[in-house]
C-alpha cells in the first residue's frame, strides 16, 4: 500500500555541525527578559524625571541591577530622559507602557523561575497599576 522512502531525508543530509551558533531556550528567556527590564528601566527613567519619587529611583537601580545581571555584567545602556511638560495624558501614558512592560518581564521571569525578576517585575506592575487607578491588581 505505501512505497518505502528511498531517499535520505533532508535532515540526515544536514551538516552534523551547523555553522551559526545556537541559543538554548534558556538564554533566549534571559535575553528577552533583560529586554523587558531595560524597557520598563527606561520608561521608569523618563518617570522619574516628570514626577520624581524615591520609591521610583529605588526602582530604577534595581530594574538595571537585575538586568546587568541577565546580560552577564553588562549594564543597560539608559538614554537621557526628555524634560517633557508633566501633561498628565503623558505621565499616565508612562505608567500604562510601564505596567504592560512589567506584565511582559513578569510572564517571562515567571517562566524562567527567576524569583528576583519575578518579585521585581510584580512590584513595578503594582506601583503602576495603583498610579493607573486599577487598585491592587
Amino acid at each position: 500500500m505505501y512505497e518505502p522512502i528511498r531517499t535520505k531525508s533532508v535532515h540526515s543530509m544536514a551538516e552534523p555541525k551547523p555553522d551559526f551558533p545556537h541559543r538554548s531556550r534558556e538564554e533566549e528567556l534571559d535575553i528577552r527578559l533583560a529586554g523587558h527590564l531595560t524597557a520598563l528601566l527606561t520608561v521608569t527613567d523618563e518617570l522619574r524625571t516628570l514626577t520624581p519619587d524615591p520609591t521610583l529611583d529605588d526602582a530604577a537601580r534595581r530594574l538595571a541591577e537585575q538586568a546587568t545581571r541577565l546580560r552577564d555584567g553588562r549594564a543597560p545602556l539608559r538614554a537621557a530622559p526628555t524634560a517633557a511638560a508633566t501633561d498628565p495624558t503623558h505621565i499616565t501614558a508612562l505608567h500604562q507602557r510601564a505596567h504592560t512592560l512589567a506584565g511582559w518581564a513578569l510572564v517571562v521571569a515567571t517562566s524562567r523561575d527567576d524569583s528576583a525578576a519575578t518579585t521585581l517585575a510584580a512590584e513595578r506592575m503594582r506601583s503602576h497599576a495603583t498610579a493607573l487607578g486599577l487598585g491592587s491588581s
